[in-house]
């Protein structure tokens, strides 16, 4: 078929020349009715002074009351700091395309945790009041920072030589953990007999491991999730493994989940610490992790909550803080938070985070309203001026940054 030339708008005199020719119209018809359209012509070139009539007074549209964006669309959001922390998506409760993943921050049941639960006879002490929310999403993922075996030494000093009864993997079994992160700078604190009896411990009681190796993958409904951990406390952060090892979660997981122990402790920004020496810039290698392939990066180790980042359409968050700790000399390792992500399909589209504080030196509530609103506040705040500083898009209106937490209770009130 010869392409054809797209049909151009009527010409004004078309129907006259043709009807002209069939006889209809006179050349002094032509000429009258040239003459009319001149005169039309130059009457609408004529400026005005006139006022505008009262239709182009009326208010702009109010789009405010619009469907979203992926209700107007059937697209899903892309991820932003805005939609992070102030959602506006709302995730349909189909369990057929939703699937949930729970991050916990360092969990330590050692030193003063392993203390107190051995003096009260009770292992699931400190997991009991968040279980029941903590079992609840698809897959929990927990950094477990201390070996577990029989014979664990009972202190309560401040040792940095960690390690705990091995009856708190009770507590791991009510709170619903399926995934414990190895990867950190005090698994290895009793050598490759402490790292081994911990694995073999954790995987008896159905607990996947990840940092020591192998790819931990769990189905959820057809949607397979892959998890890998790296340590970079004490030592730099292998870069070659790291690409090796999502490269081999890529090939066995639709979700390829990182966790990294990384950073300076106590800070609300991500930063390297020279002197630990933990040399890696988290923000450099979160992002190397997700340009090689990950899909969420977890960071923990600096026992306060961090702010996240939203880099390339993917989430890095870089540190929960506390979860399971003993470290009650001052609120801001007191408190933590407990990550939930949400996936439709491979794809995740929403976060929220529960914020908690530690009480009686090892067992972690959930903070009152107005404390969580507190402790949300400090998190954006710290992820705008991440976001800031890397010259991305932040929050908006940008909230001021809290000051540091009131002293709250030692002891938790019923």
């Amino acid at each position: 078929m010869r392409n054809r030339q797209p049909l151009s708008p009527p010409h004004p005199l078309g129907r006259w020349r043709r009807r002209r020719r069939r006889g209809g119209i006179t050349g002094t018809a032509v000429a009258a009715l040239l003459l009319v359209a001149c005169n039309q012509a130059s009457t609408s070139l004529t400026p005005t002074t006139a006022a505008s009539g009262s239709r182009a007074l009326v208010a702009a549209p109010d789009f405010s009351d619009q469907p979203s964006f992926a209700n107007r669309t059937g697209r899903l959001p892309g991820l932003s700091l805005q939609g992070m922390f102030h959602p506006t998506y709302a995730v349909p409760s189909d369990p057929s395309h939703i699937r949930t993943l729970l991050v916990t921050g360092d969990v330590i049941p050692a030193r003063g945790v392993n203390y107190y639960a051995t003096n009260r006879h009770d292992f699931l002490w400190p997991f009991r009041p968040t279980a029941d929310y903590t079992k609840k999403a698809d897959i929990t993922y927990i950094n477990l920072e201390s070996p577990l075996f029989g014979g664990c030494p009972l202190v309560v000093t401040a040792t940095f030589t960690f390690c705990g009864n091995p009856r708190f993997v009770d507590g791991f079994t009510l709170m619903g953990a399926d995934v414990a992160n190895l990867a950190n700078n005090h698994t290895s604190n009793y050598g490759a007999a402490g790292i081994t009896a911990t694995d073999q411990l954790l995987q008896q009681h159905g607990i996947k491991t990840s940092g020591l190796g192998p790819v931990a993958v769990i189905d959820v409904r057809g949607i397979k999730f892959g998890f890998i951990g790296f340590n970079g406390v004490g030592r730099a952060i292998d870069q070659e493994a790291l690409k090796e090892g999502i490269a081999r979660a890529r090939e066995q997981a639709d979700i390829v989940v990182v966790q990294f122990h990384w950073g300076k402790e106590y800070e609300r920004q991500p930063m390297a610490d020279p002197n630990v020496p933990t040399p890696d810039d988290p923000v450099a290698i979160g992002h190397e992790a997700i340009d090689w392939g990950a899909d969420v990066v977890i960071g923990n180790h600096q026992h306060w909550y961090e702010g996240i980042e939203i880099y390339h359409g993917k989430l890095i968050t870089y540190a929960h803080g506390n979860f399971v700790f003993d470290q009650m000399w001052s609120e801001e390792t007191r408190e933590g938070v407990i990550g939930t992500y949400t996936f439709y399909g491979t794809q995740l589209v929403a976060a929220n985070w529960k914020p908690v504080r530690i009480y009686d030196y090892g067992q972690p509530v959930f903070m009152n309203a107005k404390d969580s609103a507190t402790a949300l506040q400090t998190m954006e705040a710290a992820s705008d001026q991440l976001a800031t500083r890397l010259h991305e898009p932040t929050t908006s209106p940008i909230p001021a940054m809290p000051p540091p937490p009131a002293t709250a209770p030692e002891h938790a009130t019923s």
